[in-house]
């Protein structure tokens, strides 16, 4: 024990395998993974427990419309869906844009007086002034009633952004378009929430 070299290798194995940490591996770390079941671009808090949810039938957000609702298909409406109204809520109003538009915003589809309960409309909605639940069909920028299908100019990507509001009345007026729907719903909305998709051709 009285050699030098050898106290020197004893305290260095004493240093390397004795200090607690030194030789310990990272801890494993588990991902997690998000669900994107119920994903909203924007959205207010509902008030009770949960968030003002709209969605586009099976879309993500920020995905490409299915064909069927633009001029390349059926033309139809695309189905929508909602959770979470605030309470206190007395009618919801759907708004569908293209805020792209060569000569500005062109409003596709307004549905408003939506009764305030949990559900949807289906794909193919018709354009009659009142729906079978007792929505009423609004005017889009094209001047006529109810769903105008999604047609970009060839060679761009426009955007088209649902809303979704939930108002604290009815609105009385017997038909809509844009200006007048803006006006019912100015002081009149308590939660707002929206859903962005995309269309190119």
């Amino acid at each position: 024990m009285d050699n030098p070299s050898f106290l020197v290798l004893f305290f260095i194995l004493i240093m390397v395998t004795g200090i607690p940490g030194c030789t310990t591996s990272a801890p494993t770390v588990t991902p997690v993974t998000a669900s994107m079941s119920s994903v909203t671009t924007s959205a207010s808090p509902a008030g009770n427990g949960g968030t003002f949810s709209l969605r586009v039938g099976a879309l993500t957000p920020g995905s490409t419309l299915p064909i069927a609702s633009t001029c390349l298909g059926a033309s139809e409406s695309p189905s929508v869906s909602w959770d979470q109204i605030p309470p206190g809520t007395k009618s919801l109003v759907l708004v569908l844009d293209d805020p792209d538009a060569p000569a500005g915003t062109f409003t596709h589809w307004i549905l408003y007086n939506i009764p305030p309960v949990t559900g949807g409309f289906s794909a193919g909605q018709p354009n009659t002034k009142v729906l079978n639940n007792g929505a009423n069909v609004g005017d889009n920028s094209a001047g006529s009633r109810g769903y105008y299908p999604v047609c970009p100019p060839i060679g761009s990507t426009h955007h088209y952004v649902f809303r979704l509001y939930a108002v604290d009345m009815d609105i009385t007026q017997p038909s809509a378009n844009r200006d007048s729907i803006d006006n019912a719903l100015s002081d009149h909305t308590m939660a707002k929430t929206e859903f962005v998709t995309i269309f190119r051709r």
